[in-house]
């Protein structure tokens, strides 16, 4: 009995706070959308620099890694043939 009265509770909220945006308080809905997109917008941007500046340092790092592996590679190779000699 206890869900079939939380999903009434929340249909009766739902087109409750639907009645208030459309008939009661339109403008100050819109108000506090207009209001929210340039918070949106700069946090938004944020996370982008932010993964952007991680994307470049990992890529940096991999490079790194990869050159370093390679040399190791070199150097494993030139000393079995020294003792293959």
């Amino acid at each position: 009995m206890g869900k079939v009265l939380a999903i009434l509770g929340g249909l009766i909220a739902m087109a409750a706070g639907v009645y208030l945006v459309i008939l009661v308080w339109p403008q100050q809905f819109i108000d506090l959308v207009f209001g929210c997109i340039p918070p949106v917008l700069f946090f938004g941007g944020f996370i982008a620099l932010i993964a952007g500046i991680s994307g470049i340092k990992d890529a940096a790092r991999t490079k790194k890694l990869e050159a370093e592996t390679k040399e190791e590679v070199k150097e494993e190779a030139a000393t079995e043939e020294e003792t293959k000699e």
